[in-house]
């Protein structure tokens, strides 16, 4: 018996991540009926095997699956824009430069009345952690590091969405490590991040611990605004 023969939870996988990211990229335009059988001999995989595949793309709202007619992909409209999974596969497609300003556009709408609220709302535990994170954004922001800058960077925002108090707001910390991820994954980031965007972190987190509302508003906001500026360079 082979070893490395994959299970079915691989072979599920491999479906998924087939079809997934052909859908989001328009491979199979909304209307697009898959048929079931076609795909069990597309994938050499068996029926149980698409079946749980189209359950999370189902659940994705992505497709519907109807006895008889198939598996519909459905309008992009209905799909579950805040899925981190479904971000990713439309950041690795060609529609990625419109999807990181779709995000950015929400990152500007929403993060910097987090972080006001984060003022307001953090406690002294979550005001270190911040300091903490932007420190080592400061570290690790020379020398084509991003890898490691981008750990702190996603933990900071996050922390900012969790310090507002608003759970909605929380919740959105997927989306925005999604967006921050595939900046630095597809490139669309400087070898090395902006000094100014850099210091705009620093002066976030000293605001939200002085409970300065307005500043830690006016910052985050500065924030999102140049990462719109980056994108109209590296993402035109």
């Amino acid at each position: 018996m082979n070893d490395q023969a994959p299970t079915g939870r691989g072979l599920h996988a491999r479906v998924l991540q087939s079809l997934g990211p052909a859908i989001t990229a328009g491979d199979y335009p909304p209307g697009t009926v898959l048929r079931t059988d076609e795909l069990e001999h597309r994938f050499d995989v068996s029926r149980t095997v698409v079946r749980e595949a189209v359950r999370v793309l189902e659940s994705m709202h992505l497709v519907e699956s109807r006895r008889r007619v198939g598996v519909t992909v459905r309008p992009t409209e209905e799909w579950d824009v805040f899925d981190p999974q479904i971000i990713r596969w439309r950041l690795a497609g060609p529609d990625r430069p419109r999807q990181l300003r779709s995000l950015t556009a929400l990152r500007s709408a929403i993060e910097p009345a987090a972080a006001g609220l984060a003022a307001e709302h953090a406690t002294p535990e979550q005001c270190a952690e911040l300091t903490e994170h932007a420190l080592n954004m400061v570290a690790t922001s020379r020398g084509q590091q991003l890898p490691a800058y981008l750990v702190h960077d996603v933990a900071f925002h996050r922390v900012v969405l969790r310090a507002s108090g608003n759970e909605m707001f929380a919740r959105l910390g997927d989306v925005v490590a999604e967006v921050l991820t595939g900046r630095t994954q597809h490139h669309v980031m400087f070898s090395d991040p902006d000094p100014e965007a850099v210091t705009l972190h620093v002066r976030v987190a000293e605001a939200v611990r002085a409970g300065d509302a307005e500043a830690a508003e006016r910052y985050t906001k500065e924030i999102t605004v140049g990462a719109l500026r980056e994108l109209d360079i590296l993402a035109p």
